[in-house]
């Protein structure tokens, strides 16, 4: 069975950290694009980080850049999506996707008006992340 699982949520406090693993079984991950996406109720699904299949190279979303940092662990077939210094606009459903066509990290991570531009094959099924004091 094909499917990508995502686990690291819960409940922080503004200015800490938590780690999101996304964990592939029935293929592997360093032959996929992946992207992060995060939704919060009510509001639009955003791109908030992306790595590239063909050179690693990385997309942060301009809200979360500098905070946190997406990387690969080929070994335990896993990406991660560390984030640090959490605030309370960061709480939402946490979502990652992968594809195994080399996009151009720069269009990995956009959304258009229906929703991700690219039709990633596989999608968890998402970890609740809540920033709260």
């Amino acid at each position: 069975q094909l499917q990508l699982v995502e686990s690291g949520g819960g409940l922080v406090q503004p200015g800490g950290s938590l780690r999101l693993s996304c964990a592939a079984s029935g293929f592997t991950l360093d032959r996929y694009a992946i992207g992060w996406f995060r939704q919060a109720p009510g509001k639009e699904r955003e791109g908030v980080s992306c790595i590239s299949r063909s050179d690693g190279s990385t997309y942060y979303a301009d809200s979360v850049k500098g905070r946190f940092t997406i990387s690969r662990d080929n070994a335990k077939n896993t990406v991660y999506l560390q984030m640090n210094s959490l605030k309370p606009e960061d709480t939402a459903v946490y979502y990652c996707a992968a594809d195994p066509t080399p996009w151009p990290v720069q269009a990995m991570c956009v959304i258009n008006a229906v929703g991700p531009r690219i039709q990633y094959a596989y999608w968890g099924q998402g970890t609740q992340v809540t920033v709260s004091s």
